[in-house]
This record gives C-alpha cells, sequence and structure tokens, in this order.
C-alpha cells in the first residue's frame, strides 16, 4: 500500500512540478508521472542524507514537488540550446 501511495503523490507533484517550471518539458501521462515518482524519491533520499528525515520516512507533498521541480530544471539545463 505504501507504494501506491508513493506512485500518486509523485504523479500529482509531477503535475504541479509541470506547472510550476517555465517551459516545454517531457509531456505525456507517463513521462509526467516519471518525473513525479523520481522527483519524490529523490527528495526522499535527499533528505535521509541530509538527515532531515529519518530512514524509511518519506518527504511527502511538498518535498516531492520540490524534487520534480529541481529534476525538471535539471532537464531544461541538460536540452538547453
Amino acid at each position: 500500500m505504501h507504494l501506491i501511495w508513493v506512485v500518486l503523490i509523485g504523479f500529482f507533484a509531477g503535475l504541479i512540478a509541470r506547472m510550476l517550471t517555465p517551459g516545454r518539458g517531457p509531456s505525456g501521462f507517463f513521462l509526467t508521472a516519471g518525473l513525479g515518482i523520481l522527483g519524490s524519491l529523490a527528495a526522499t533520499f535527499l533528505g535521509q542524507f541530509l538527515g532531515w528525515y529519518r530512514p524509511g520516512q518519506t518527504a511527502g507533498f511538498v518535498g516531492a514537488v520540490v524534487g520534480a521541480v529541481i529534476l525538471l530544471a535539471l532537464y531544461h539545463l541538460a536540452t538547453r540550446r
């Protein structure tokens, strides 16, 4: 059940991150969901590394959005012309 919540929170975080980040990014349902899920996982692992979260504790919705926005910014920097 925990994995389902991670996927749902990640999906909605990806949608919000795409709305907050200017420019064209990866589009489509699966790419947006994947972006949010990766953002959620990145925020969780970064927060655990920095000591903000204990092992087994997740970043939550705000952390997932921040992680997804960071990933989108990195995507825009990598694909910049």
